[in-house]
């Protein structure tokens, strides 16, 4: 899994019904593009996340960044 600044890190439900988890990926803390990440969440919390194999990574970058 390789991240940028600014991509959008998808953890997805794990149980009927529950939806995606979508955060903003704020800063790569491993060594090229690598986990673990600092990411934010729509209410703004952060957090330092390790994604596993139920996550993926959207390239597409927030709204308001060139």
């Amino acid at each position: 899994m390789h991240a940028s600044k600014g991509d959008h890190l998808v953890v997805h439900g794990r149980t009927v019904g529950k939806q995606d988890h979508v955060v903003e990926i704020v800063e790569v803390l491993g060594p090229n593009g690598t986990p673990p990440y600092r990411v934010r969440a729509e209410n703004g919390h952060e957090t330092i996340m390790s994604p596993g194999p139920d996550s993926v990574v959207d390239h597409r970058k927030a709204s308001g960044q060139g």
